[in-house]
């Protein structure tokens, strides 16, 4: 017989908290609507560089978490007049800088609906809905790019947990069991190799010192006058570090590099790599978009030959951050060097043949956990449809070639890199400077110019040792007469360096 104290049931309905009732979370979430179109709406009347000293924010914001839970009403005018006001805006169609990554209105409302199912999809059973999403959007995203159907997916956050995921299936491809035995302490492992040209993003290198290869198992291989590696380079690295005994072990070619989306000759390369049996790892990161296009796909030559390709849609294609879909030829090696499952995740289902397998995407990658990464780009896709996203891409090129035209008809202008997407890399040459230290500076100067004058935000790369400002037009709401302002802009800017003599 169980024995209550009284008043014990009111005191725990008294203790127990709920979260916020349905007819609650619609008005507040009309309210967060509202906030986003708002947002959306008045977003070009921003400067889209964040005008805000570093500690700024966090010096607005109290240093304790709250006590007491506080209103939606509170929060929400914070976001409003806190953060919004602190934020570099890259939905703006006047952000230029780096690589655009611009959200979809369809997009967004997947995000929210993302939250709203919050599956987590690292058993097929914990999230069949998420699981199959996934495989069936990647499997459209290799088919718009041209791609055959041996190529499987998945989406990661970034390129960089991408081309990391990517590269220890390369690893584990070279048969040296790794998974099993490690790298240290085996005198009888020779120092394994990756290559990728001079140009190549960062995070290839980051990806092989993550794997235990340290930067001396990074190969840097220089690029041609274009910025492309060069194919006779590559074939001389990998000689030499055979003769050296070294162990090659992947090829890194780049589809859109970072600082002047320069395309590698991945044909060349991919015939390289099948003569020594390397890993082909294709980053197409930004540049793989450019493959929806008909008459671009020639930017994917080649890439039918490699074994994994990364593509960022939340670069060119609109979708929030992050997706990231990594499709391969060789899902069994990526299984095979990450699948770890312990007893209380084994499930009936596993490797039952449905077409794709009922997977569980926990074993192609670090993380167990997952989110539905598919549903917003699902939907982005559904929204704009092949021949909308091919408009979109159209435009930007259009816009792009314009601005180029006008920097080609200025004499005191000049083109720094070919432009095989809709980035340009350019710098303003008046002739009376005539050393690179003098051009650097006014260039920097004129950059610092340009984007305090809060209409635009460029940004900058270094190509062949020359400092070069760096425009790509690809944001989704970016019109000619942003790209009209980007040119008035830079033209004011040079007028008011060569007054202050340039630097």
């Amino acid at each position: 017989m169980t024995t209550r104290t009284p008043g014990a049931e009111s005191d725990l309905e008294a203790a127990f908290q709920r979260d916020m009732s349905p007819a609650e979370f619609r008005r507040h979430g009309y309210a967060a609507v509202d906030l986003a179109a708002a947002y959306l709406e008045q977003v070009a009347s921003l400067p889209p560089l964040a005008r805000v000293e570093p500690g700024a924010v966090a010096a607005a914001l109290p240093g304790k978490p709250p006590r007491v839970g506080e209103p939606m009403e509170a929060i929400m005018a914070d976001i409003g007049n806190l953060l919004i006001p602190a934020s570099t805006h890259w939905n703006h169609p006047r952000f230029f800088a780096y690589f655009n990554s611009s959200a979809a209105g369809a997009g967004i409302l997947g995000e929210l609906l993302t939250a709203t199912l919050n599956a987590n999809a690292m058993l097929w059973r914990t999230g069949p809905a998420a699981t199959e999403l996934e495989w069936v959007v990647c499997r459209w995203l290799a088919r718009m790019t041209g791609l055959p159907d041996t190529f499987d997916g998945h989406i990661n956050d970034t390129a960089s947990s991408s081309t990391l995921v990517a590269l220890a299936a390369a690893r584990e491809a070279a048969g040296l069991e790794v998974r099993e035995l490690g790298l240290a302490g085996r005198p009888e492992l020779p120092a394994l190799r990756v290559y990728a040209s001079d140009q190549a993003h960062s995070s290839v290198e980051k990806a092989v010192v993550t794997l235990g290869l340290g930067r001396t198992g990074f190969r840097a291989v220089a690029s041609d006058e274009e910025f492309r590696m060069d194919p006779r380079a590559l074939a001389q690295a990998i000689e030499a570090d055979l003769q050296a005994g070294h162990r090659p072990c992947a090829v890194v070619a780049t589809v859109g590099t970072t600082a002047s989306t320069s395309i590698d000759p991945v044909d060349e390369i991919a015939t390289i790599c099948e003569r020594h049996g390397l890993w082909l790892h294709i980053d197409a990161a930004h540049g793989g978009a450019l493959a929806i296009l008909p008459e671009r796909r020639g930017v994917f030559a080649g890439v039918s030959r490699a074994q994994s390709v990364v593509m960022n849609p939340h670069k060119w294609l609109f979708t929030p951050l992050d997706c990231s879909v990594l499709l391969t030829t060789r899902p069994e090696v990526l299984r095979r060097a990450f699948s770890l499952v312990p007893d209380y995740l084994a499930t009936p289902e596993a490797d039952r043949d449905q077409g794709f397998g009922a997977r569980n995407l926990m074993d192609f990658g670090v993380s167990l956990g997952r989110r539905m990464r598919a549903l917003k780009l699902w939907m982005v896709l559904r929204y704009f449809g092949q021949e909308g996203l091919e408009r979109l891409l159209r435009s930007h090129l259009a816009m792009a070639g314009w601005l180029r035209a006008q920097l080609e008809a200025a004499s005191d202008w000049e083109m720094c890199a070919p432009m095989p997407m809709s980035t340009l890399c350019f710098r303003h040459h008046p002739g009376r400077l005539t050393s690179e230290a003098e051009l650097e500076a006014h260039n920097r100067d004129l950059m610092a110019r340009v984007n305090a004058a809060g209409e635009v935000f460029i940004s900058h790369a270094v190509l062949a040792g020359h400092f070069v400002l760096r425009a790509t037009i690809g944001g989704l709401r970016t019109e000619p007469q942003d790209v009209a302002v980007l040119w008035e802009q830079l033209q004011t800017a040079a007028r008011g360096a060569d007054g202050q003599g340039g630097a």
